[in-house]
């Protein structure tokens, strides 16, 4: 009874349940190990497509555009600011860091004057924020 149900359910929705033919292998000519060929299940395998990680160091606001291209194409960018004067740095911070907001992606400092932004399909996990608040005594506040 649950079987007709469930036929009946698949049924309304669309997946009508095909009759399963039996075959014989016994009663077919054999020509070779080829002549009982069985049509198998095509099944989709998603490989990783490789993704490739920019590593910028920009000397002028002029190049944060093309920092900013990588995200919208999808590719993280990790922004080395450690040789910038620091009015570069806070504007380059702030100009990816409204391109990263935009497209829904993240952002992590992960040193000094390092970053890392990653666009919305990538997520950064993450051992330094617990680490920090273990040195701070704040974790116990944050998971309670």
């Amino acid at each position: 009874m649950a079987k007709r149900f469930m036929d009946r359910v698949l049924n309304f929705i669309g997946f009508e349940a095909e009759p399963e033919e039996e075959m014989d292998f016994a009663e077919e000519p054999e020509t070779g190990p080829q002549a009982r060929k069985q049509r198998g299940a095509v099944l989709s395998l998603h490989t990783p497509r490789q993704m490739r990680v920019v590593v910028a160091e920009p000397r002028a606001y002029e190049e944060v555009q093309g920092i900013a291209d990588n995200l919208k194409n999808g590719r993280p960018v990790i922004v080395n600011l450690e040789h910038a004067d620091g009015e570069l740095a806070r504007r380059v911070v702030d100009f990816l860091s409204g391109a990263t907001f935009a497209l829904n992606g993240n952002m992590q400092k992960v040193g000094t004057c390092i970053f890392l932004f990653v666009p919305r399909h990538v997520d950064i996990a993450s051992e330094l924020k617990e680490q920090q608040y273990r040195e701070r005594g704040l974790l116990s506040r944050v998971r309670s």
